[in-house]
């Protein structure tokens, strides 16, 4: 591994229940639940160490030997953060510098690493390397959850990466109530597919048959927001989308395999 952490100093936006969507699918994940070793890195925590404590216990509910690090590029959010702990204890949680090289201690290998908000501010294609990197410090079967929400965590988005680096799945997860149109989650979607929202590209076609759908399914707002997501969902699968998490649908949630959105090859 690199002496120096590998990556960018990111803007370090964080907040309380921020990344309260994503955790919650992270804890019912099968890949934490069977884990071995059941490690997690937060990769990327920020200006304070908020988030990082939220993922511990809300995993903790499904894993209760769990334990989480939390990995940032500056040395001053690190100090920070420790001291966040030390004033408040927390077993199972700690912090320490590092990026995309993910070090551990012990040559241990996390069954999950979360990356929210990380990879916004690079370039698409450094998407790639840095999935490439961090998945191979993952324990095998392990995962990646990469990706990105708004300030206040109503709307969130994620991609799920193998140990192989390569996308399994992409999850979209809204606030359902006073939704306008489900294509807000197009401001949010991960880096890999953020620039891809423009006709001829498949997640483009799943924005617009998300919002489609949930036109159509507005007379089934009178039985509230979930029966209208559920009417939409519903339509979708008659379709033929391949949707995924079924049962989450009451969440404002939804996951596609990540062929059916996964960008068009270059020329």
């Amino acid at each position: 591994m690199s002496a120096s952490p590998v990556g960018q100093v990111t803007r370090g936006t964080t907040g309380t229940n921020r990344l309260r969507r994503v955790d919650r699918w992270i804890a019912r994940h099968a890949v934490l639940r069977r884990a071995d070793d059941p490690l997690v890195v937060d990769l990327g925590f920020g200006a304070s160490a908020v988030t990082t404590l939220e993922l511990r216990a809300r995993l903790a509910r499904s894993r209760p030997d769990v334990e989480v690090r939390g990995l940032e590029i500056d040395p001053a959010r690190v100090a920070r953060a420790q001291a966040q702990l030390a004033a408040s204890p927390v077993p199972g949680v700690s912090f320490a510098r590092g990026g995309f090289e993910v070090p551990l201690p012990g040559g241990r290998r996390p069954a999950v690493i979360r990356a929210m908000n990380v990879l916004r501010q690079y370039d698409e294609g450094d998407v790639a390397d840095a999935w490439s990197r961090m998945t191979s410090r993952l324990a095998p079967g392990g995962m990646l959850v990469e990706g990105t929400c708004d300030e206040i965590g109503r709307v969130a988005t994620w991609i799920e990466v193998g140990d192989d680096a390569v996308p399994r799945s992409l999850t979209l997860s809204l606030r359902l109530a006073e939704l306008a149109h489900p294509s807000i989650a197009a401001e949010r979607l991960p880096k890999a597919l953020i620039h891809r929202n423009v006709p001829g590209e498949r997640v483009h076609d799943l924005v617009s048959a998300l919002d489609r759908e949930w036109e159509r399914a507005a007379a089934q707002a009178t039985f509230g927001p979930v029966a209208r997501w559920r009417t939409a969902m519903t339509a979708l699968v008659d379709a033929g989308w391949p949707l995924l998490g079924r049962s989450r649908w009451r969440l404002g949630e939804v996951g596609v395999p990540w062929h059916a959105v996964a960008p068009n090859p270059g020329p």
